[in-house]
Formats: C-alpha cells, sequence, structure tokens
C-alpha cells in the first residue's frame, strides 16, 4: 500500500513546466546506488510521482553504498558524451561537477517553486554554485545515530551510552555475555562513518570542524585525533570476524535479527527496520552516539547534467522531475520511506516516527547553536580529493596494526598529496 494517496502535480503541472514544447512526453534517465531494501522504496516514490504527472522513468541503479562503484560509472559516462538525465550529487562534489560545466541551471524552477523561501539556507547554500541552484536537496539525514537492539541491551543490564568511555564498557558487557556489539560493515565508506562519529564525540563540533572543514594540521595530528585512532583500534575489536565487505543494509539485519547489538550509521538504516515492519522504541531504539550535543548532517541532493544532445522529452522531464522533488506531498512520502527528515520547512510532522521527531528537534537546537556538522565521510565537509585521502587512511588503520601516532603523521601527509 502507498504511503500517500496522490501527487499534486498532475499532467496539468506537466502540460504547465512544459509549456513551448507541444510535443514533449517527459522522460528521465536516473543512474543511483540505492538498491538496499528502504532507499529503494524511497527512489520509487520519486518514480511514482513522475509517472503520475505524465513522465517516463528510466531506472539505472548500480549497486554499492556510498556511491563510489556509481560515481566510478558516471564519470566514464559523462567522459564518452553520455551523460545520465539525473543522478546524486552531494556537497562538494556538486561544485565541482558545476564547475566542469556539466550541470544543467536550475534557476528558473527554483524561482518559480521559491526555493530560497522553502529550503534551509545551509541547505541552499550546499547545492549552489556562484549564486545558481546547481541541484536540488531532497532529505536531511543525520549520521551520528546508534541503531540498537533492545532485547540484547536487556540481556546484559545495559543502558544507552552517552559517551564513548561508556560505549565501551557496554561493548565489554555484551562480549563477556557472548554477542557480538558491533556490527559492520568493512567497506571503506563505513569505516568513515565510525570514524567521524567517534570525532564527533571524543573532540566535539569546533574539533570536527577544525579537523574535517578546516583541514587544519594542527586538529588532524593532535593529541585528539590520536585518542580517535585509539578509540578506532577499540571498536574493531567490537566487530564479528566476517566483518570484511559486508554491505551496510546486511550489518542493520545483524541488529534486526539479533546477531549483534548496535549499529553506527546514518538514519537511512531506519528505513530497513521500518520496511521490515519494525516499530522504533519496541523492536529496535534509536539513540544519538556520543556527540557532545552536536548532529553531523548528510544531506541526498539530486543534479541534472546539460548534455547538448538532450531531446525536448528529457528537457521536459528534467524540469518536472525538479519541481516533483521539493513538492510536500513527494517530501512526505520519500523520506518517510528514506528514514531521513524532509529538506523542505514546514512539512507536517504528523506522519513521522519517533527517531525522525527527535531528528527534527535536535536540527533546530543545532542549527540555533552551531553544533550542526557537515559530514566528512559522506561528502558534505570537504573535496573529494581529501575525503579519499582522510578514508584511506582511516581503512589501513582499521585493518591493520598502525600506531595511532603512526595514523594521524600519515593523514596529514595524506591530504597534502591530495592538494
Amino acid at each position: 500500500m502507498k504511503i500517500y494517496t496522490r501527487i499534486l502535480a498532475t499532467t496539468a503541472l506537466a502540460s504547465t513546466l512544459t509549456a513551448g514544447v507541444a510535443t514533449a512526453e517527459p522522460s528521465l534517465e536516473v543512474l543511483h546506488y540505492w538498491t538496499s531494501g528502504g532507499e529503494s522504496l524511497a527512489i520509487n516514490t520519486f518514480a511514482q510521482a513522475l509517472e503520475d504527472a505524465g513522465g517516463t522513468w528510466i531506472d539505472q541503479p548500480v549497486a554499492g553504498g556510498g556511491g563510489d562503484a556509481m560515481n566510478t560509472v558516471l564519470r566514464s559516462r559523462v567522459i564518452a558524451g553520455d551523460p545520465p538525465g539525473m543522478t546524486i550529487l552531494k556537497g562538494p562534489v556538486v561544485t565541482e561537477w558545476a564547475n566542469e560545466g556539466a550541470l544543467a541551471d536550475l534557476e528558473d524552477v527554483a524561482a518559480r517553486d521559491n526555493w530560497d523561501e522553502i529550503l534551509p539556507p545551509l541547505l541552499a547554500e550546499i547545492v549552489k554554485v556562484d549564486g545558481v541552484y546547481s541541484a536540488v536537496p531532497t532529505d536531511i539525514h543525520r549520521v551520528d545515530w546508534m541503531w540498537i537492539n533492545p532485547d540484547l541491551l536487556a540481556q546484559v543490564d545495559g543502558e544507552v551510552p552517552t559517551t564513548w568511555e561508556e560505549f565501551n564498557t557496554l561493548a565489554d558487557k555484551l562480549l563477556a555475555a557472548g554477542i557480538t556489539p558491533l556490527a559492520h560493515g568493512g567497506q571503506p565508506w563505513q569505516d568513515a562513518t565510525v570514524f567521524e562519529n567517534v570525532a564527533l564525540g571524543l573532540g566535539g563540533p569546533d574539533f570536527f570542524r577544525e579537523a574535517f572543514v578546516d583541514m587544519n594540521p594542527d586538529a588532524l595530528q593532535g593529541e585528539t585525533m590520536i585518542a580517535v585512532f585509539d578509540q578506532m583500534r577499540l571498536m574493531r575489536s567490537y566487530v564479528d570476524p566476517n566483518f570484511a565487505g559486508r554491505d551496510w543494509n546486511l550489518a542493520t539485519t545483524m541488529v534486526m535479527n539479533g546477531d549483534a547489538a548496535i549499529q553506527i550509521m546514518g538514519d537511512w538504516a531506519k528505513g530497513e527496520f521500518l520496511a521490515a515492519d519494525l516499530v522504533p522504541g519496541t523492536d529496535f531504539i534509536c539513540a544519538s552516539a556520543p556527540n557532545q550535543g552536536g548532529y553531523i548532517m548528510n544531506a541526498d541532493s539530486f543534479a541534472f547534467f546539460d548534455d547538448a544532445g538532450a531531446t525536448e522529452d528529457e528537457i521536459a522531464g528534467r524540469e518536472l522531475m525538479a519541481h516533483l522533488l521539493l513538492t510536500e506531498e513527494v517530501q512526505i512520502a520519500y523520506n518517510l520511506y528514506k528514514g531521513a527528515i524532509p529538506a523542505r520547512l514546514g512539512v507536517s510532522r504528523d506522519a513521522f516516527d519517533s527517531c525522525a521527531v527527535q531528528s527534527m528537534e535536535d536540527l533546530d537546537t543545532t542549527l540555533a547553536n552551531g553544533k550542526l556538522v557537515p559530514s566528512m565521510a559522506h561528502e558534505m565537509a570537504t573535496s573529494s580529493a581529501n575525503r579519499g585521502a582522510i578514508i584511506e587512511v582511516v581503512t589501513e588503520h582499521f585493518n591493520s596494526d598502525m600506531s595511532s601516532e603512526d595514523a594521524v603523521t600519515r593523514l596529514v601527509q595524506a591530504i597534502e598529496l591530495a592538494n
């Protein structure tokens, strides 16, 4: 059964958006990596909205969480002169592609739909390049979440940890009871997700920005970062022996099935719990990871490629989809599946679960007090080159006996080489 009953953008709207293109039949090829259960349901709300409005959705999924495999396909297609109509681009990567002249200008749609009024200023800034809208934000994901199996927590009389010291104490109790404390997939982006959570919890938001936004060498190689790598060494001891190469959604399933107690992952993991008809607060616990009052933001956004060879139908499909993504009906339907909260301001909270409402409230608080930080692991905080350099060191450390002191030295060296 669909979450939503109708999309108000109908064929009448399609006619308006494609005015002057008498023969246009909007179509859109979409390259994406959302192939897990919850993510697939989420992106299908976009496809359904486009089709309800008279368009044709051409689905081109590339499996692989984090988008690295899709990005390889994307670049090869652009180089070959065959870009997709729409794809997922986020953070500084939007600027990189726009500066190459590859992205369509969305200012007409943005002006017509009042994006400056309906989007948080921080999100609008992220998807604008030189003041021009170059992508459409669709959600706000919180990265600093723990997803917890309440039955396993109860088996050790455990409480939800609020500091990394408390986390370690709980993890040791779980290990002593024969329970795997941490569900984790041994993929670089997942390693980086845990890493930035640890960094926020140990260093706080100001340290996080100095290290991952400003790339301050003093922060990158100081005592706090050494402590972060020390904690990562402990985290490695809390995962099961078969973690290598595991997709994130399979790690989520471990928590669902009682094979592990906790997963540290963004709130797209909640989409997997909900797709399995599990209830927040009853079948699973959502709690912010230790974060010193911070909030790590990851926002998905979609960009449209400015293909000189695009047909009238493809141009019409692009304009129609750019509009639909930020309609209130689509924002609600999509984010209920995605596990995120809407990018659009003023959307009713009535349909959202307790985890989402907590995320909305904490976002409001951190927007007001300055403790909102952009995700490094998920391409919001820094360039692709810097992100890649950090992740390489984090993953090598996680999978070897590299000391924390050597890791911070390598971290600074890797970033210097990347620039």
